[in-house]
């Protein structure tokens, strides 16, 4: 089955940059369509970004575009975010999702890495 790993949440002021990285494993990812979505505490689940990991494609939330930049490292099975210019509203638990590029809804999600921005 697959699974999804994310790491590389944590602490940053205001302004400062993070890479969060998804590993992902269990089968192979070429069909997939992945991405990144993230809860703060009282909220719903919201989109953040996603890329087709065979073409590339990308899509991203307003909130982030322009400022987060997704990406995958093929030879890695790894999909990643980029975050800069972070902002307090960014602080949530940021998760790594996976569906089939066919299927609208996101049938896998990783345990979710703690981003804090600190004003």
């Amino acid at each position: 089955q697959a699974q999804l790993v994310e790491s590389g949440g944590g602490l940053v002021q205001a302004g400062g940059s993070l890479r969060l990285s998804c590993e992902a494993s269990g089968r192979t990812f070429s069909s997939y369509r992945m991405g990144w979505f993230r809860q703060a505490p009282g909220k719903e689940r919201e989109f953040v970004a996603l890329i087709y990991w065979s073409s590339g494609f990308t899509a991203y939330a307003d909130s982030v575009k322009g400022r987060f930049t997704i990406s995958r490292d093929v030879t890695k099975n790894t999909v990643y975010l980029q975050m800069n210019t972070l902002k307090p509203e960014d602080t949530a638990v940021y998760y790594c999702a996976a569906a089939l590029a066919s299927v609208s809804s996101w049938g896998y999600w990783g345990q979710g890495t703690q981003v804090t921005v600190s004003s």
